[in-house]
């Protein structure tokens, strides 16, 4: 999850297969279409599984390893199941004892002292970019040169890392706090490490830079003044629609940034360039960019809402504020109860569209619209989101953002919790139409999802801020179409901003 995973995935999508080269696959994701949409594209008999956990501990990469063990073994026997094992671990972890005793392949040990979102250049990244065929030595030949352009020595007017360090954390305070990413096609995943680096690392304390990943340009018009848009633009890979985007916002007097990659393999100077500029971003900021305070609530709060599920047998009643069908399922809305008291309030009745529409005038100026989805991640479900993402920034002129649960929690959930009280969230949650089973394990991947879910919304509730979730009780793809087109109506009516637990800090 987080660090352990999004290296790895941006390799891959930046890269593709290399030929003659096992193909790199990655999961981080405990819901059970996800799984089992990962397991039915392997071999699982000639498939080698990295297990990735700074920790050793973390319950994500722990289920699966139960999970894929489990399946391993019943195809060629327990005894040799370990062969089939490599870990990624810090040494002496929990991790690193069970594969030693299991028989694993290989253990690689990381740096104790490298947090995870900063471990990209560690055995955490160039492992992953051994095994699908890439040149780590290539790769961290690129980073050497962008450290040694960082180096202490080199004036900030000179210094790659400390001048977009700088120019983030400035901008920040004087209100321009959300960072537009612009990626070339070829790099665009970059865009989903980069935002657990800047989220994580500076969302704290009430303030904060928060990466805007996935939007795609808009005119000039649908912008205010709290955004900074930086260009990463890899050589020979052209969108000219994009760049003519960044040229009106330039004209229209929106700051942008660019920076270029003459290929490739310097991703990887881009990832220490952009460490060195996420840890100065946070001193200008006053944060410790090396914890991750939030985080860690939202784990305790999953781990308790697990044990409660697994002790009763299922999960408590939770009476829906208001229902909405659609073409095989409905629509359920869920909230506090001093937030659905404050919706109702401002919509005027109990009707899911108007509660909806109050949800989305409590959006004010420099705020920004989450989407906290806990669904499988396919291009079809990003398809409709994004939709979605799109028709209220344009509405509203505010920054959005779509995570999908639970790896959003190991990202931009610590900004979400710990930074500016200034989200709108409409988490999405969903009926597992098949749920599947943790060999060893009290819990289902669903439940555990489930209870993912539930824990982030109660600490965000408990932070005061500004929630609503809708629980899809259907198929999944129609649920989300229906939910995009209730969002774009509930946009183009008129809804008076309700009083509730929100506020900018």
């Amino acid at each position: 999850m987080g660090g352990s995973s999004l290296c790895p995935e941006v390799l891959r999508e930046t890269f593709g297969h290399v030929s003659g080269a096992p193909d790199l696959r990655v999961l981080d994701s405990t819901d059970p279409s996800q799984v089992r949409a990962f397991e039915e594209q392997l071999d699982v008999g000639r498939t080698l599984f990295v297990v990735a956990s700074k920790s050793g501990t973390t319950l994500e990469p722990s289920l699966f390893e139960r999970y894929f063990f489990a399946r391993v073994a019943g195809r060629i026997g327990p005894d040799a199941a370990g062969s089939r094992f490599v870990a990624i671990t810090d040494p002496g972890s929990a991790l690193d004892d069970r594969a030693s005793a299991t028989g694993y392949r290989a253990v690689f040990r990381g740096e104790p002292s490298i947090g995870g979102r900063f471990s990209a250049l560690s055995p955490f990244g160039m492992v992953p970019a051994a095994a699908m065929g890439l040149d780590p030595g290539r790769l961290l030949a690129a980073a050497e040169r962008m450290a040694r352009a960082c180096a202490a020595g080199v004036p900030a007017a000179r210094n790659p890392g400390v001048g977009l360090g700088l120019l983030l954390g400035a901008g920040a305070r004087q209100g321009r706090d959300k960072v537009t990413l612009a990626l070339s096609p070829a790099i665009r995943s970059l865009g989903a490490w980069l935002e657990q680096l800047l989220a994580e690392s500076t969302g704290k304390r009430g303030t904060g830079i928060l990466p805007i990943d996935g939007e795609t340009l808009g005119a000039p018009a649908v912008y205010d003044d709290d955004r900074i848009f930086v260009s990463l633009h890899l050589d020979g890979d052209e969108d000219a629609g994009q760049d003519a985007a960044l040229a009106r916002l330039e004209t229209a007097g929106q700051p942008v940034v660019r920076l270029s990659l003459p290929d490739r393999y310097h991703i990887a100077g881009e990832f220490f360039r952009w460490e060195i500029a996420t840890a100065v971003a946070g001193a200008v900021l006053g944060v410790n960019p090396f914890d991750q305070p939030d985080v860690e609530a939202s784990k305790v709060a999953a781990r308790r809402l697990t044990a409660e599920h697994a002790a009763r047998g299922g999960w408590p009643q939770d009476p829906p504020l208001a229902r909405g069908s659609y073409a095989g399922g409905e629509i359920l809305a869920h909230a506090d109860e001093d937030q659905a008291a404050s919706l109702r309030d401002a919509a005027g009745s109990d009707r899911l569209d108007e509660l909806v529409a109050a949800h989305c005038a409590r959006l004010r100026p420099r705020d920004y619209f989450g989407v906290l989805a806990y669904v499988e991640r396919c291009e079809a479900h990003e398809a409709s989101l994004a939709r979605l993402r799109h028709a209220v920034r344009d509405a509203r002129r505010v920054a959005t953002t779509v995570g999908f649960g639970p790896r959003f929690l190991h990202s931009t959930g610590q900004a979400f919790k710990g930074g500016p009280n200034s989200g709108v969230f409409l988490q999405v949650t969903c009926d597992d139409a098949r749920d599947l089973g943790v060999p060893d394990h009290a819990s289902t991947f669903g439940a555990v999802k489930a209870a993912q879910a539930h824990g982030d919304v109660a600490v965000l509730t408990e932070r005061g801020r500004r929630v609503l979730r809708l629980h899809l009780t259907g198929p999944v793809g129609p649920g989300l179409a229906a939910l995009a087109g209730l969002v774009r109506r509930a946009l183009a009516r008129p809804a008076a901003t309700p009083d509730g637990p929100a506020g900018t800090e």
